[in-house]
């Protein structure tokens, strides 16, 4: 029984109980908002985590550190002293975005020093592999499959995946005159890879399947938003809301299979658009909680981002 499926049940778990008091709340409204799908509380089976937070309604904002190793710069220690900082300064979640050196390794060593809540991007496994094999375009569906199996074996909380990157949501970029393309390293993998097979993104396709892993290894599912904005003359441009209906759509069949999800967005989205993006992104995607990327809610700051996205966050925060 996953946490989902106990909370729906009316069992009062151990990690409700144990959030509930760090956020004081009531852990039966914690509880009725995690059945509902307004809450998740990310935690792999293994209880690898001792620091659990909650996501969503009512619970106090939660701050992740995104940490990770390049092609360029590769050293474990680097990032375990990455990951203990982030710790030391608060943090509630780190997330790994490693894409260079033995990545698995790296992943293993952090969840083993992590003890709060840790995600990663399993597309960027995949793509990598790829990538070192002389195309990262010749990804297979069964190894970007297989990435998201091997995060979820791995312990981590939850993971990203880009599912709503579909067919027809690409063929809604192609169709936009966006001045900013596609930002999300993610969201750019996937949608070269459509353009250049034809084929539907296997995230899409072979949802189900990722709903099996998540479901197993208790994951919760974070749906990565790859068509976010990457200037505010982008926002609410017509791929960003196709694929937020996506997304919907797949929140709903996760939340149907026991499985807890969250959403992400919105990227860059001006600072008189933070109010509407976050009601709009709850009301299509039913109360379900936000990952918020940014909001960036300027584009002439380069350097700056820590700052103006902490202007966009605080929007975001305000608005719900």
């Amino acid at each position: 029984m996953t946490l989902l499926e106990a909370a729906r049940s009316g069992e009062i778990t151990e990690e409700m109980t144990l959030v509930a008091t760090a956020e004081q709340m009531d852990v039966r409204v914690m509880a009725e908002r995690i059945a509902c799908g307004h809450m998740v509380v990310p935690r792999d089976k293994s209880g690898r985590a001792t620091r659990l937070c909650a996501v969503g309604r009512g619970a106090r904002i939660k701050v992740n550190a995104n940490i990770g190793t390049s092609g360029d710069y590769c050293d474990t220690a680097a990032e375990l002293e990455k990951l203990a900082v982030a710790v030391e300064a608060g943090a509630d979640a780190v997330m790994d975005l490693s894409t260079g050196g033995d990545l698995r390794a790296v992943r293993r060593a952090l969840a083993e020093a992590a003890e709060i809540t840790m995600g990663s991007v399993p597309i960027y496994e995949a793509g990598v592999q790829a990538a070192r094999k002389g195309d990262p375009l010749k990804m297979t569906p069964r190894e970007m499959l297989d990435a998201v199996r091997m995060h979820a074996e791995d312990g981590m909380d939850f993971v990203t995946v880009h599912c709503g990157v579909t067919k027809d949501v690409v063929a809604a970029l192609e169709a936009t005159d966006r001045v900013c393309g596609v930002v999300s390293r993610g969201g750019t993998f996937l949608s070269e890879w459509i353009k250049r097979t034809g084929q539907e993104n296997p995230y899409y396709e072979f949802y189900d399947e990722i709903l099996d892993i998540a479901r197993e290894h208790e994951v919760t599912l974070s749906l990565g938003d790859g068509m976010r904005p990457g200037a505010i003359a982008d926002a609410m441009d017509r791929p960003q809301i196709a694929e937020l209906y996506v997304m919907s759509e797949l929140a709903e069949r996760a939340r149907a299979a026991g499985v807890q999800v969250m959403i992400e967005g919105p990227g860059h989205v001006p600072l008189d658009q933070v109010a509407v993006q976050m009601k709009m992104a709850k009301e299509i995607c039913r109360g379900a909680p936000l990952y918020v990327l940014g909001p960036v809610v300027t584009d002439v700051a380069p350097g700056y981002d820590h700052i103006t996205s902490a202007i966009g966050a605080t929007a975001a925060a305000f608005y719900g």
